[in-house]
């Protein structure tokens, strides 16, 4: 009897090698994928909470709402900090600007506090008290390889009021 590996078995063997590798590649191929899409979520969800903790941040630290230049997309806040030479308060303020949440410090140049591939769908103020304000913000993924499965949008409420500390 000879030993050998006849034609049927090399077949076989390449058949079941290419099965095997065709899954592990499927595999890999998912997991990169899968990968993208919780760095997506991530980014977006992350990008929402930090924007509204800044907002947040700020109503609190304020000194007032400062009404003439406050609408529902538009937040304008009194404020000590951030202040310029020889002044006793300054305004800031939160709004959009091409689809991007920015925070304009006065007599600065804006500063955008979203990063490039999240967007802000929709953002509004609204007054709850004279020192309240609720703060509705959506962002979403800007996907520019309009793949379907890296649609992702988000949206957060809050609401802040001023503090009052005498001096």
């Amino acid at each position: 009897m000879k030993k050998g590996i006849s034609l049927i078995e090399v077949l076989i063997y390449l058949s079941v090698a290419f099965v095997v590798m065709a899954v592990v590649i499927g595999f890999v191929f998912w997991l990169i994928d899968s990968n993208n899409k919780n760095r997506i979520m991530r980014e977006v969800s992350n990008s929402a909470k930090r924007s509204l903790e800044i907002i947040t941040h700020e109503i609190r630290e304020a000194d007032g709402i400062y009404n003439p230049t406050t609408f529902s997309t538009q937040l304008s806040l009194e404020t000590r900090h951030y202040l310029p030479t020889e002044e006793s308060s300054t305004y800031i303020d939160f709004y959009l600007c091409s689809s991007r949440l920015c925070l304009k410090k006065e007599s600065q140049d804006p500063i955008v506090l979203t990063p490039d591939n999240v967007e802000i769908s929709s953002l509004s103020f609204t007054y709850v008290s004279p020192d309240s304000v609720k703060i509705d913000i959506s962002l979403r993924y800007k996907n520019v390889s309009g793949r379907p499965e890296y649609d992702f949008s988000t949206s957060l409420s809050s609401a802040a009021s001023l503090r009052y500390y005498a001096e």
